[in-house]
This record gives structure tokens, sequence and C-alpha cells, in this order.
């Protein structure tokens, strides 16, 4: 290399650096100035959590207001750097262990962050993330996500179709609330409207609702008490039981470090609590409401039946006819079951959120793909935590070659237990019996966590047309994001 070429790498390297330090001083400019609120327009004082006029919790914003992901990130020139997929993290912590460089990859609760000026681009992280949510990239490093496309009202580019909660990007409880909240007061304002230009012209079919709820989590639930307060026709469709999803939880803990207010019920300030205190709270508020929730209907297509109506189509063949849906569901859709006793339990899951949660405890993995040895490695990784992968078949045909290693490092190092030609056959309060090989076998067990496929919902927003963003994010809203 000859030293006009030094020099000119050197210049390029400087420039990016500059380029990269003027862009976070304009960011921490704009965070410190008053700004407008996205749904009401008013103006916000700097540091304020909730707009002056309308009252909503500015934080609910921070997603949708994140730049959209461009090319300039990727310039050839620019140094190699680690990127991580803050919606993808389940923060287990194995990409910080792996890391060679202090300070370069930390854990800031549940969530991974990269200093990009520690960040010399080595990639152990990469290689060691069970989940495939780092990658290295060149450019400034940031926390990326793709989402689908909403306004301030949370409303995609499919007119009257809206998303919140965790298919929105944001799966905390407090935001999902507030999202659902939010939602159902714009669809108010729309049918108000709607109902005073239609003053004196024929009425709607007493079949069609005003919305159509999708999600019975705290997003759905949070949308449909506000549905009564509002005294909207609506219905909320769940395809599991009431509030299943927080039935379901991964977390173990549930901090909500500010109060949430939930439609008629008022202020929820719940400081560590179980996911069991925070069901009562959820039944309680809708045995109140007497909220209309159909439970053990699955929702297998959104259609446009005209400019103005959505119909909704369920797992018993019923369609459901609204002028608004909300979908509140979860990212990962319909997770397939066992079909076995003991399967509704409370310790079964079907995804993790948080790997840390389930540190110390003994935890079955069920299945043979990538994802349920990716969630085996993670698990391992957590301190006294002891992790059994119990799957049917001889061999792990369908796993990447990548997984295959580390599951065979993990196994190796006696902090996995694998169990071939194994099925699950009852599931009790601290036992699981398993089928191995034609013979039973009692295994004692904290927790199952269940991870054999299942349907996302990425193709239903497909057919319906919803547009799909890639976002950066900035530290503040990736914690509030994933934290």
């Amino acid at each position: 290399m000859t030293v006009a070429t030094g020099v000119f790498i050197a210049l390029t390297v400087v420039s990016i650096w500059l380029h990269v330090r003027r862009e976070r001083k304009a960011e921490r400019r704009a965070a410190r100035a008053p700004h407008r609120c996205r749904r009401c327009r008013a103006t916000v004082a700097a540091g304020a959590a909730t707009c002056p006029r309308c009252g909503v919790p500015q934080q609910a914003f921070e997603l949708m207001s994140a730049p959209a992901a461009g090319p300039a990130v990727e310039a050839d020139d620019a140094p190699l750097r680690a990127h991580v997929r803050t919606d993808v993290c389940v923060g287990c912590g194995a990409c910080a262990a792996a890391c060679p460089e202090d300070g370069a990859l930390t854990m800031r609760g549940k969530l991974a962050v990269i200093d990009a000026d520690r960040c010399k681009g080595h990639g152990e992280c990469a290689t060691a993330c069970p989940v495939g949510a780092i990658a290295m990239a060149r450019g400034a490093a940031v926390n990326r996500v793709v989402v689908p496309l909403l306004d301030a009202h949370f409303q995609t580019n499919v007119s009257g179709l809206y998303i919140v909660g965790e298919l929105g990007g944001r799966g905390l409880i407090k935001n999902a609330v507030n999202e659902g909240k939010i939602a159902i007061e714009h669809v108010h304002a729309v049918r108000r409207k709607a109902a005073a230009r239609s003053v004196g012209r024929r009425t709607d079919p007493e079949d069609v609702l005003d919305v159509i709820i999708v999600g019975g989590g705290p997003a759905g639930l949070s949308a449909g008490l506000q549905a009564v307060r509002a005294g909207l026709r609506y219905v909320v469709l769940e395809q599991g039981t009431l509030a299943d999803s927080v039935r379901k939880y991964p977390r173990h803990k549930l901090l909500l470090a500010e109060p949430v207010s939930i439609p008629l019920y008022g202020d929820l300030w719940v400081a560590d609590a179980s996911k069991e205190a925070l069901l009562q709270v959820w039944e309680s508020a809708v045995k109140r409401a007497g909220l209309r929730v159909i439970t053990g209907h699955r929702v297998d297509a959104v259609q446009r039946a005209d400019h103005d109506t959505f119909v909704v189509q369920t797992s018993d063949g019923a369609a459901h006819r609204a002028h608004c849906v909300v979908l509140a569901m979860g990212r990962r859709g319909t997770p397939r079951r066992l079909g076995v006793p003991g399967e509704d339990s409370a310790r079964v899951v079907y995804d993790i959120a948080e790997m840390s949660d389930f540190k110390g405890r003994r935890i079955l993995v069920v299945g043979g793909g990538d994802s349920a040895i990716e969630s085996v490695v993670g698990l391992a990784n957590q301190q006294g935590t002891t992790v059994t992968l119990s799957y049917r078949g001889e061999s792990f045909d369908r796993a990447k070659p990548r997984n295959l290693q580390k599951l065979q490092a993990a196994q190796s190092s006696g902090r996995v237990t694998i169990v071939l030609r194994s099925q699950v056959r009852e599931i009790r309060d601290d036992v699981v019996v398993l089928d191995v090989a034609g013979e039973s076998r009692i295994l004692p067990v904290d927790d199952v966590i269940v991870r054999i496929g299942g349907n996302p919902p990425q193709g239903l927003l497909d057919r319906i047309g919803v547009k799909m963003v890639e976002k950066e994010l900035g530290l503040p809203a990736a914690e509030a994001l994933g934290a």
C-alpha cells in the first residue's frame, strides 16, 4: 500500500467518524429541544413524558419516529462493526461473553448494546449469538428492526387497519396498553365522522361492526376496553384463552416502573409483580366492563370486502365484518401445540423473550429445528440453568451446521442433555412424562418450552398489503423496545 493510499484511507475514516459524531450531537440537541406531539401536534416540552393537550405518553411514538434505514450506513470504506436486531435479541448475554473488546458490547437490561467507538468488528458476537440477532456491517452501528409502517394513530398504509403491541414491534406491556387505547380513540373519531356524513342515509347492517380486535393480550384487551368506553360495536377475537399472551408470558416478573392507565379500570402501577397478579387485574377489568371476547377463534385471513369494510375469517369458518380492524397479535403467530395433557399449564411457553428469566431453573425444550436449538444454546448460557432437549427424530437433519456446532459444544460441556427419539406424553405439576424409544421416563422440570414451529402472521400482513420498513433506533428507543 502506497503512502497516498494510506493517507486517503485515514482521511476517509476520519471523515466518517466526524459525520457520525455530528449526527449524534444533532440527536442529543433534538432530544433537549421541545417537539410536537405526533398525535395532536401540540408543543411538548423537552423531557416531558406526556403531551399536555391529549395526554398521550410520548414514548408511544419513539419507534414510529425513528428514521428508516438507508444505504449510507453500508459504505464500503467504512469500518466493519456489529449491528443488533433489537426485535430478535433475547438477552441471553452470549454475545457479551464472547466479545474480546472490553466495553464494546454490554447488556443493558435485557438488550445487547453496541458501543460504536469500541467495536472493532471482530465478529465473535455474531458467531456466539444463538438467535442470529447480530450481523456485521460497515458504517455506523445502530439497532435495527423491521416493523409495519404506521402513522401516529397506529394505522397502517391500509386505511382502517391498525397494528398495536408486539406485532408492531414493541412488546412491553405499558407500550401495548397505550397503543391499543390510542388506536381505538382514532377508530372512534373516524366512525363518528362517518356517522355524521351518513345522516339520513341507509344504516349499516347489524352484522357490520365498527371494529374487530384480533388478540386478547394487553394491547387487545386495552383496545377492547376502550371500545366499550367509546360505545363502539366491537368484538375481540382470541385464538387461545382470555389474556393467553399474559398467562403464557415468558417473563417470570413484569416490571411496570410507571403507572399505566387501563381503560375502565384506572391507573395500574405494579412494581416487581408476577404475571399472575397482572392477569387478575385484566380479568377484573374485563368482568367489570362486560368485555365481549370470543376465545378459541384463530384469525386465518383479513380481507377487504369493499372500500369501507373488512371481512375477518376465523378457524371455525365464521366471517366477521367490520369497518376497522385492530391487529393486536404476537409477532410469532400461532404456535403448533403438543396436544398432550397438561399443556395448558402456565409453565408451558412457546417462545422466549428474556432468557435470563430462566436462570437457575430446570428447563425442557421440545423440538429439533433451529429455533429449538437456538433456545437451548441461549438457555444453557444462563447461570445455574439445566437444559434438556427432547426431539422425536434420530438426528437434527434440519438444523444449520453453525447451530449444531454450538449444541454439540454445550452438550460436551455438560450444560445440555439431549434425548432423541422422545416425545412428551404428559405435563404434570413438577415433572414431564417422556416416551423415549417406547419406554416411559419421568423428568423433573420447572418450565417447558415448545419450539415445534407455527404459522407466523407475516403472510397475513403481506396478503392485505401492509408495508414494512426497516428502522434505525438510537439507544433510548432501543431500550424502550427491548429492555
